[in-house]
């Protein structure tokens, strides 16, 4: 089994596990998600949330993006996930990125927002995300920032849908842009009179 499989297996499991403590916890009623910061049916706080979520989810990939493309910290943050991106087939990537996602969200905003509060669980969730190298603070800190951004719009909300659909998109396409795109300067060639063989 590739090591891409083998991690998609092992966010399903934890995709079980989480669902199975989340449907525990709540209907024992050990957990109040609390009252969502908007009133909204159940409808609309789906269709709200989704929509918000997808809007968060191109912002981010945009200014990931952008930050690459200006920025040293990001472009060595870059450097440093891209190898695991560049072994895996786009497949596996979409399977991870999906997986990931899910228990991502079930975890940190379904279970543990009501519980410890939106800051303690957007740092926690900064925390987790470890990389070595120099580039950890930087991915720990915008970790904890997005973080902050789907618990808040959780709270908004009161659905998961917005988040799920926030993290899915961020996941997939900036695992697919580190699989694609090189930030390294590209070596060029001597151009004019220097360039010129005869």
């Amino acid at each position: 089994m590739s090591p891409g499989a083998q991690r998609a297996m092992t966010y399903v499991m934890a995709v079980l596990g989480s669902l199975t403590v989340l449907w525990y916890v709540r209907s024992t009623g050990m957990l109040q998600p609390g009252a969502a910061w908007l009133e909204l049916s159940d409808t609309e706080s789906s269709v709200f949330g989704a929509s918000l979520g997808l809007c968060l989810g191109a912002a981010t990939l945009l200014s990931t993006r952008w930050l690459v493309g200006r920025f040293g910290w990001a472009q060595r943050l870059h450097q440093d996930l891209r190898p695991y991106a560049r072994s895996q087939h786009p497949v596996s990537l979409a399977l991870v990125a999906l997986a990931s996602a899910l228990t991502e969200e079930l975890l940190f905003r379904g279970l543990l927002l009501p519980w410890i509060g939106l800051v303690p669980q957007a740092l926690l969730f900064g925390l987790v995300h470890q990389v070595s190298g120099k580039s950890r603070l930087a991915w720990m800190g915008w970790a904890a920032l997005m973080g902050l951004l789907l618990g808040a719009l959780y709270r908004l909300t009161g659905s998961l849908l917005g988040p799920l659909l926030a993290h899915g998109v961020v996941n997939l396409g900036n695992l697919l842009y580190l699989r694609s795109h090189d930030p390294a300067p590209r070596a060029r060639a001597l151009g004019g009179l220097l360039g010129h063989r005869g």
